[in-house]
């Protein structure tokens, strides 16, 4: 069994038939599914929908892009939910360079620690969403050596990936590790061991390949988890079972 360790369900994406997808996907091999939030509405969604599946649990946060109106109330929110027992997490929470639009770094820096710090306070793993904020996203977390999480759908180098490893952070590999042109990509898996991987889909985004395309699903992290096996030279079914762990390990599910 897989552990999709990084799906938002409360995408309107999957309003057609989420409740049948989420019902199904251990009859599809993916045990365990682990829904983060980006901003208030959806992290409480997540929890709802871990309250209604079994083998669903959710984290809670603000993602950068969505922490435009971040105030004192938001975090009192956000630590309230964060009491839910299924709630194993902070996230998804980060830096997000990439988007003009994008409330600006110092504010996103600001967001950030405060999250940490409710980590911290909480004892919770967080969920680090990293994209062209690999220096400052690594200097942030550094200042939190007593908070450790995963750095979700890992984009950074190898020698970025031996820091965290060492520092005690996990890395989750999604979709694009199976695409053609992810030259980083076997750096990158070859320097982080197997104890330190996550397998993720982002669902709905980042389709692995043959089925770009399409709406992506945690029936589909099959396929990160093979392209992580063809470059560790071990099995799928090896894979899922360590990565699996890692999982559990991580997030404190039974």
């Amino acid at each position: 069994m897989l552990f999709d360790t990084h799906a938002h369900y409360y995408d309107g994406r999957f309003d057609s038939d989420r409740d049948e997808l989420l019902a199904a996907l251990p009859q599809r091999g993916v045990g365990l599914v682990l829904c983060p939030g980006c901003d208030l509405p959806s992290s409480r969604a997540c929890v709802e929908l871990a309250e209604r599946f079994p083998h669903v649990y959710a984290a809670v946060g603000v993602h950068p892009s969505d922490c435009a109106g971040w105030d004192e109330a938001m975090l009192a929110q956000v630590r309230a939910l964060a009491a839910h027992p299924k709630v194993k997490a902070i996230g998804e929470i980060g830096l997000d360079y990439y988007w003009k639009e994008n409330p600006p770094k110092e504010f996103q820096q600001n967001v950030f620690r405060q999250q940490l710090e409710l980590a911290r306070e909480l004892r919770l793993p967080v969920i680090v969403h990293d994209r062209e904020a690999h220096g400052d996203c690594l200097a942030v977390v550094k200042e939190y050596p007593d908070v450790t999480g995963v750095f979700h759908c890992y984009s950074g180098s190898a020698e970025m990936a031996r820091e965290l490893v060492e520092l005690g952070w996990y890395l989750g590999f999604d979709g694009p590790i199976t695409y053609k042109n992810a030259r980083k990509a076997p750096e990158v898996l070859a320097a982080v061991p197997l104890e330190r991987m996550l397998v993720e889909t982002d669902s709905p985004y980042l389709t692995p390949e043959p089925f770009r395309g399409r709406r992506n699903d945690s029936g589909y992290v099959y396929r990160v988890a093979e392209t992580i096996a063809q470059a560790k030279g071990i099995t799928p079914e090896e894979v899922a079972e360590i990565t699996t762990a890692n999982g559990k390990k991580l997030f404190c599910i039974d």
